[in-house]
């Protein structure tokens, strides 16, 4: 299979400016009212610094400020740039002509070190042929969920639909997930992936439950050669309508290669009410 980029991220003549035509395949949410997937956000975001200063990411943290739908070109900027021998802390701005989409503040950078190793250890489940396809609610648009192959090794996803078995007794859910059209396992994508994380509200609560997230910070510890990525996901707490968690991602060989973390605002949503605000927009 050939590799191709995930991103579509165009440059212009200022080296410091980069611009994203926003399409459905990066996008998720109802037909008619689809917009810009977080996490392709934050993955914009990493792919505008690390070519702007030719250095990878260390960590990156995006705050979402508004919506950016298909059809809105995203201009990215890269601002407050500061240089040192081995890193750059950097800012990036997000906007679609005056309107903030969301800010990202960044490290990007390495150096030689002896030292690697990792204490956190992949979960023991069942690998991705052997487990069932995330579920989706509605018509199978060509959208973000078209684009990316996630399984359910652990946990409860109710698609909009009456989850059983009351609130978990952990939190806790794993899911394995890839990119569909052959684009590698880099930054970008664990950017994307890592936004899953809020995700696990319904399996936590018990409830059909999502959430539409606020923050989406990501902190690589080292990318290696996989195909597959093993997601393991911790809803920490909820409260004041609210969700907080965390999720620590393997390579398919074990491998640490990053962890995220993610707050949100939890919707509950009516089944009935999801499935004829479906139904209606396909109409």
């Amino acid at each position: 299979m050939i590799k191709t980029p995930f991103l579509d991220l165009q440059s212009t003549h200022n080296p410091h400016r980069w611009f994203l035509p926003v399409e459905e395949r990066y996008c998720v949410g109802p037909p008619g009212n689809k917009f810009l997937f977080g996490g392709v956000g934050l993955a914009t975001a990493i792919a505008a610094l690390e070519r702007t200063t030719g250095r990878p990411c260390i960590w990156a943290t995006a705050q979402y400020l508004s919506f950016a739908n298909p059809g809105d070109v995203v201009d990215v900027d890269v601002r407050s740039k500061m240089d040192g021998k081995h890193i750059t802390q950097a800012r990036v701005l997000a906007h679609v002509k005056d309107r903030e989409i969301f800010t990202c503040n960044a490290a990007v950078g390495e150096r030689d070190s002896e030292h690697s190793h990792q204490w956190v250890e992949m979960p023991e489940v069942a690998g991705p042929d052997d487990c069932p396809a995330m579920p989706r609610f509605g018509p199978q648009a060509d959208d973000l969920h078209s684009n990316l192959d996630m399984r359910v090794a652990q946990g409860r996803y109710a698609a909009g639909r009456k989850v059983e078995g009351g609130r978990s007794d952990d939190g806790r859910v794993i899911l394995w997930g890839r990119l569909r059209n052959g684009a590698p396992i880099d930054a970008v994508a664990l950017a994307v992936i890592n936004d899953f994380v809020p995700s696990g509200t319904s399996h936590a609560l018990g409830l059909p439950a999502g959430a539409t997230s606020l923050d989406n910070t990501l902190r690589i510890r080292k990318i290696v050669e996989t195909e597959w990525v093993c997601c393991d996901i911790q809803v920490e707490g909820v409260h004041n309508g609210f969700v907080h968690g965390r999720v620590a991602m393997f390579a398919a060989n074990g491998e640490l290669m990053a962890t995220g973390s993610q707050s949100g605002i939890i919707r509950i949503f009516d089944p009935e009410a999801f499935k004829a605000r479906f139904a209606a927009k396909k109409d």
